[in-house]
């Protein structure tokens, strides 16, 4: 996942001594060296999710340590090997590679090579009959016997590779805490949340940090503090936070994560001494769909963040984005029956559906009719979240596309001047059509020359125009993530030329 281009190189080969090697999530292409088969002691390979082509080398069969190997989701061609340790490997291995052929058990077409073997086959086995039922016999024995033992080493794989990924971080202490912070002192305060504050710190190594000290006296922040940390152990992605370690105990609960040097999107959106100009912006948005793409669409699960604004959007020292902040977080898996939240999200930034569910759970603790909360939520808030659940993806790409209009404008959807029937979307929406120089922020025209002026208001324009997909009431009408990104991949290749 850190987006690395070009080919393996050939002389991979020479790490005679690498175990484990995963260049998943990247952009890689080119051919899988053959050399590759000379690296004896590889046990777990994996280059899913790149851009590879060509075939599969025959020579990987001579690896005799592999027990796991991932090329799915690839442009791979050709027969699959099936000696060696690719007896035992299964069709998730390979999927997503259309032009692969092979074996009936890796559920690709059979290579043509392999059909003419089988055609005279059929010839031999239409001359003994009789020899032909006791070989079928005998492999439909020993092929349960292969699904079964391969079963279980799928699963003891499966174990091995979850246990290589999700390595135990460093264990930092309390006391080294205090030491870090200056025993929390006010002056390293970078700011305080609903249920935290968040610390500047830096360890006896040297290295900058941020100490996120939850408030224990707060009802619940226990379950707060284990939702964020099941999602940030799990998760891998350059635009997302980094943790490095927590600390906990019944009093104190922390996490340790990677400090960004340049503070949050909001502080550079509204501080006077601060100024994003219009490709720093446009990056910034990419790197936050990239995020939440991976999030609803590049884990085993789909997480919806839940709370998405700019104050949770941080910058590190090459003004990448990595968004933060999962506390409120959700793993849209089945049997979850904490997906009714009983947590607010920020408003101005929560589809209209999820604020009236807010709005209902206020209610409900405050006594009023239930008959009347079930049948207000069935005709009003459950049609927002669709399929997935009572929190659905959708709900971050609304929050996404409200983002995306703030950025741009530089208003936030709280400003004095949205009250009543007025809103941030809907000032926009009508100033659009009309007069768009009204809502793009002054600063991205400012002292440039007229040829510029215009291509940054027709590329602030597109933006807009693709926030209202992302931000309509209505979630079936809403476009998803995968789409606002490559839309927003368009706006800035056009902008760019």
């Amino acid at each position: 996942m850190n987006q690395l281009s070009g080919s393996i190189p050939t002389n991979i080969e020479k790490l005679q001594n690498l175990v484990n090697l995963s260049l998943a999530y990247n952009r890689l292409e080119g051919s899988i060296p053959v050399s590759m088969g000379s690296m004896i002691s590889l046990v777990n390979l994996d280059l899913s999710y790149n851009n590879l082509s060509g075939p599969i080398p025959k020579s990987l069969e001579a690896l005799q340590h592999l027990d796991y190997f991932n090329v799915s989701f690839n442009s791979l061609s050709g027969e699959i090997p099936n000696g060696g340790s690719f007896k035992n490997f299964t069709m998730d291995s390979f999927k997503g590679n259309e032009a692969l052929c092979g074996i009936p058990k890796f559920r690709v077409q059979i290579c043509s090579s392999i059909s003419n073997h089988r055609s005279k086959r059929k010839k031999v086995e239409r001359a003994s009959f009789i020899a032909f039922g006791v070989v079928a016999f005998i492999s439909v024995v020993s092929l349960a016997f292969i699904i079964v033992r391969n079963k279980r080493k799928d699963k003891a794989t499966s174990r091995e590779v979850d246990e290589l990924i999700f390595i135990v971080p460093e264990r930092i202490s309390y006391y080294e805490l205090l030491q870090a912070t200056e025993r929390f002192d006010k002056s390293n305060l970078l700011g305080t949340g609903s249920s935290c504050s968040v610390y500047k710190g830096i360890l006896n190594n040297g290295k900058d940090i941020v100490v996120k000290v939850f408030n224990m006296q707060l009802e619940g922040i226990s379950r707060i503090f284990d939702v964020e940390c099941e999602i940030l152990r799990s998760i891998r992605h350059r635009n997302l936070t980094n943790v490095i370690s927590s600390c906990s105990n019944e009093e104190f609960k922390a996490l340790v994560l990677e400090y960004m040097p340049k503070g949050n999107l909001e502080k550079w959106l509204y501080s006077h001494n601060y100024c994003l100009n219009m490709m720093e912006r446009l990056n910034i948005m990419m790197d936050v769909a990239c995020a939440l793409e991976y999030l609803h669409h590049g884990y085993s699960m789909p997480i919806v963040h839940s709370d998405l604004k700019p104050s949770n959007v941080l910058l590190d020292e090459d003004m990448v984005a990595h968004v933060s902040d999962f506390g409120i977080a959700k793993l849209l898996c089945d049997g979850d029956s904490s997906v009714l939240t009983n947590t607010l999200a920020t408003l101005g930034y929560i589809a209209p559906g999820e604020v009236s569910l807010n709005i209902l759970i206020a209610l409900h603790f405050q006594s009023i009719n239930c008959v009347f909360l079930t049948a207000y939520i069935m005709i009003f808030v459950v049609p927002e979240y669709g399929l997935e659940g009572l929190v659905s993806t959708r709900c971050d790409v609304y929050s996404y596309g409200v983002m995306l209009i703030e950025t741009f404008t530089r208003k936030r959807p709280s400003d004095d001047m949205f009250c009543e029937d007025m809103s941030l979307k809907r000032w926009v929406e009508l100033s659009l059509s009309e007069v768009p120089d009204e809502v793009i922020d002054a600063n991205l025209v400012m002292n440039l020359e007229e040829e510029m002026i215009d291509k940054n208001m027709q590329c602030v324009s597109s933006i807009l125009e693709l926030a209202l997909k992302c931000s309509t009431d209505s979630p079936r009408d809403r476009i998803n993530i995968k789409q606002a990104h490559a839309e927003l991949r368009k706006i800035k290749h056009r902008f760019s030329q």
